[in-house]
């Protein structure tokens, strides 16, 4: 399974514009950013083919002590932002400056997140970071750079964000087509969206997407969600899979001409209905 995605977070493609006008010898980076304009801001989709991603070692981990909760904390958010970075780009280790750079995507991505969760981003009604979360002593021997850089402690324990997701209760997310559902008045507190979707690559194929949005879906129905859609590049087939074995299903696609205009792979748009009780 490769970057599960829908969207990052604009920030995190807009930090990467701002920091290149104010550091032109940033220009120089050898850097690759997918083809995705984040929630982004961060909504990028993973581009490995399928052939590319069963090459992937699969890493078995113990999944006991796994948490999938709401992150609450700065040093979580911080941990999450951390991995979005690590997850959406491709950096030249090698390159001078290299994570200083790192440091600057994170920072905006983490500044944007805390913005969101806190209800401060206009048009969103309420956003919830959703983490995926093992102990230190699980994945301290799969990779140093992981449990380095996305590591955090709470309660005295260390624990490393190993998955992460937005769920953003809005009508629509900046730069992508609009679920249907519901119509009418409804449509600004009963409909979400799932974006930012991304699994450690070095734990992918551990089910670890699954909990993300099984857990997405808990908060969504507690939120009083009826109508919960995700965004997916239309070459993304490891996204699309574990969307459509969560539950979702075809609504509509974006125009080829809009997917041109942002320089992006074309999306398609998944939906799913959840149950709604009401309390008399």
């Amino acid at each position: 399974m490769s970057v599960l995605t829908s969207s990052p977070s604009p920030p995190l493609q807009a930090c990467l514009k701002i920091f290149e006008h104010n550091h032109p010898a940033a220009a120089n980076f050898p850097i690759s950013i997918p083809r995705h304009p984040p929630l982004r801001s961060l909504s990028r989709c993973s581009q490995l083919s399928n052939h590319q991603i069963e090459a992937i070692p699969i890493t078995r981990v113990d999944k006991s002590s796994l948490s999938v909760a709401e992150g609450r904390y700065e040093a979580e958010l911080w941990a999450a932002a951390c991995l979005r970075v690590r997850t959406f780009y491709d950096f030249n280790q090698q390159t001078f400056g290299i994570e200083d750079h790192k440091r600057y995507l994170t920072e905006h991505e983490f500044e944007a997140l805390k913005e969101r969760v806190a209800g401060l981003r206009k048009g969103f009604r309420r956003v919830s970071c959703i983490n995926a979360t093992l102990p230190l002593s699980t994945v301290s021997s799969v990779s140093h750079d992981l449990c380095t850089s996305c590591k955090f402690s709470h309660k005295g324990e260390d624990r490393v964000v190993v998955g992460t997701l937005d769920l953003n209760q809005c009508i629509s997310l900046p730069d992508e087509i609009a679920g249907m559902k519901p119509k009418g008045i409804g449509a600004d507190f009963a409909r979400a969206y799932i974006s930012n979707v991304c699994v450690a690559k070095e734990l992918q194929r551990n089910g670890l997407g699954y909990e993300l949005i099984a857990k997405s879906k808990m908060v969504a129905e507690d939120w009083g969600i009826s109508d919960l859609y995700v965004h997916v590049a239309v070459d993304n087939e490891p996204a699309k899979n574990l969307y459509m074995k969560s539950g979702f299903t075809f609504e509509s696609d974006e125009p080829a001409w809009q997917a041109r205009f942002l320089d992006r792979p074309r999306r398609l748009l998944l939906w799913t209905g959840l149950p709604i009780t009401y309390e008399l």
